[in-house]
């Protein structure tokens, strides 16, 4: 569900502050705070400009637009309210008075909503009574809601829009004049497609509970809403499903020429495309990233399209939505000339806080060719050594200690639940099954060096977090320890040498962590191991020991550890995760030799 609380429950404030904001990160825009105008200050124009470009719209589609106010991009930006068109005052004041006043014209770039084409428009037609040379282009890109529904309104504006301004904005710093300019718009708006889909409703700052959940309850759990708008607007439908049938569907709706109610744009296979994927505001960049591989793979292998330009992030978005829209530009010729084609235009340098930096033009031109990313294998195979251990009897034993690691699993998660992030447990569990499975795949060998490369490669590769590491860096001092007692001729890898390499490796260990026995941690198990193991040679006594640590850490106050900053008292009915799962994990192994 959206969150239903905010850091500024004033939704005025919260519009005036954000754009207040721009002018702080920003120093070449001003603020008109009474008409919610974001605008270029005179003196950052370099160069006479022939074409103003300004945008707007309700606010909570940041960064669009306001951040898209600077040099390359927009002259000016009028914000409404909260999902709301300003009003033609606030409009006509931006067109009369806060454009450069060496500008010959002004393109308004609008989406496709009632209330900004109405209130637009009248403040056109007001600046075009008083002489001014105004144009104004009509962004409608959402193919979600079909002809059909859509009928006289045609097509809401979606993140499309965002590009209208940036190639219009970019001809604008050219110095084009204002037909062409409004041409290459309209043109665009021609061949554009997008449509969205979100996992639930956003959240208007100042919107009560109630309110926040009567939004909630129109899309139940489970589902996806395909076709969603920009201000909570219901789409065409919702959908069960996982991400890539959630894709398939969406691309259907962008490319499948056979649909007559959405087919606005024709794309051919390999028709150069520019592919725009946006965060509705709530996805975070993890999941963003995802979706994009999963659009990009789809469009290869189902449409043969591979974009000239791939442009992932927040553009336009809509508040806290949990969703994303693919926008699709088909790069039409602008009849132009060279330096004015679409692609240039997306490309060409901006000074506007929302804009992304992009990829250099020359790195997407680049022909890079297929490379594998080889590694020199022979750096990471370590020597063979002489001290000899008896294969079944190593292997007899680690499969003991792994079983009885993998048992203890629920145990150890929950008590790293109660103290913990809850991971220590399946991280062991993760790690113990991957060396198991290296056993039933290769025969060790008799050499305690080639086999203790083997389980580390395993840990490296498994297990993960504090835990991983720790067990990384800790068994690999032990190799190369174990490699340091190596003699010229064969020897068995004793009881009194593996103490003498585990204790010289736990001094290697202290230089990456402070933990000490008592501080609740690993060490409360690993440490009277080694000790006991070092002064008896009795491996049995050594793991006895190590349990005994383990059960000494239940009411032990931590000192390391999430349980540190986090606090509560959870600790005291508990053991110690970590130390637990090393403790059970040493008596397995010294009950299987």
């Amino acid at each position: 569900m959206s969150a239903a609380k905010h850091f500024v429950d004033d939704p005025t404030q919260a519009v005036l502050s954000s754009l207040h904001s721009i002018t702080l990160t920003n120093p070449s825009v001003l603020c008109d705070e009474e008409n919610k105008i974001i605008y270029r200050h005179p003196a950052s124009f370099s160069e006479p400009s022939n074409v103003a470009v300004i945008c707007g719209g309700g606010s909570g589609h940041e960064p669009g637009f306001a951040g898209f106010v600077g040099d390359g991009l927009l002259a000016a930006c009028v914000a409404g309210t909260i999902f709301a068109s300003p009003s033609a005052q606030q409009v006509r004041t931006c067109l009369l008075h806060r454009l450069p006043p060496q500008a010959q014209g002004a393109l308004a770039v609008v989406t496709n909503y009632t209330g900004d084409v109405l209130n637009f428009g009248m403040a056109v037609e007001k600046a075009r009574s008083v002489g001014k040379k105004v144009e104004m282009v009509i962004v409608g890109d959402d193919v979600g809601v079909g002809r059909a529904k859509s009928g006289k309104v045609g097509r809401r504006g979606l993140s499309g829009t965002a590009l209208v301004a940036k190639l219009c904005g970019a001809l604008a710093a050219k110095g084009v004049g204002l037909d062409e300019c409004a041409n290459v718009g309209k043109l665009a708006v021609a061949n554009l497609v997008s449509v969205g889909a979100s996992l639930s409703r956003v959240h208007v700052p100042g919107r009560s509970k109630e309110e926040a959940k009567e939004e909630e309850e129109r899309l139940g759990p489970g589902l996806v809403e395909l076709g969603m708008g920009i201000h909570n607007e219901p789409g065409c439908k919702k959908l069960k499903t996982d991400l890539p049938g959630l894709v398939g569907t969406m691309l259907a709706q962008l490319l499948d020429p056979s649909d007559t109610d959405r087919a606005y744009v024709k794309i051919e296979k390999k028709e150069d495309i520019l592919l725009l994927i946006n965060n509705f505001g709530g996805t975070s960049n993890l999941e963003l990233g995802a979706v994009t591989t999963e659009i990009c793979s789809q469009l290869r292998t189902t449409y043969d399209l591979s974009p000239k330009r791939i442009l992932t992030g927040n553009y336009f978005g809509s508040l806290d939505g949990p969703g994303f829209t693919i926008t699709i530009l088909k790069l039409a010729d602008t009849g132009l000339g060279s330096g004015k084609s679409m692609l240039e235009l997306i490309d060409a340098p901006v000074e506007a806080i929302g804009w992304p930096i992009s990829i250099r033009p020359e790195t997407w031109e680049r022909d890079y060719g297929k490379t594998k990313q080889a590694r020199d294998e022979k750096d990471e195979r370590p020597k063979a050594s002489n001290l000899k251990v008896n294969p079944q009897t190593m292997k007899n034993a680690l499969r003991s200690g792994l079983k009885r690691v993998i048992d203890a699993e629920s145990d150890v998660t929950k008590y790293d639940t109660i103290v913990g992030d809850g991971d220590c447990g399946v991280g062991l569990k993760r790690g113990a099954e991957g060396i198991l499975k290296m056993l039933e795949g290769d025969d060790l060998s008799d050499d305690a060096v080639m086999n203790m490369a083997q389980i580390v490669a395993v840990i490296e590769t498994t297990m993960d977090g504090t835990s991983g590491a720790l067990y990384a860096i800790f068994l690999n001092s032990l190799a190369h320890q174990l490699r340091q007692q190596d003699g010229p001729s064969q020897s068995p890898a004793t009881p009194a040498i593996w103490a003498e390499a585990l204790s010289s490796s736990l001094k290697a260990l202290e230089k990456y962590t402070p933990a000490q026995p008592g501080d609740r941690t690993l060490m409360d198990a690993l440490c009277p191991f080694v000790e006991t193991l070092k002064r008896s040679g009795n491996t049995r006594e050594a793991a006895a020991a190590a349990k005994k640590g383990a059960d000494n850490t239940k009411g032990m106050t931590p000192k390391l550890g999430r349980t540190v900053y986090v606090g509560g008292t959870g600790w005291k009915d508990v053991p110690d995760a970590g130390a637990v799962g090393l403790s059970e994990f040493l008596t397995g192994l010294a009950e299987g030799m």
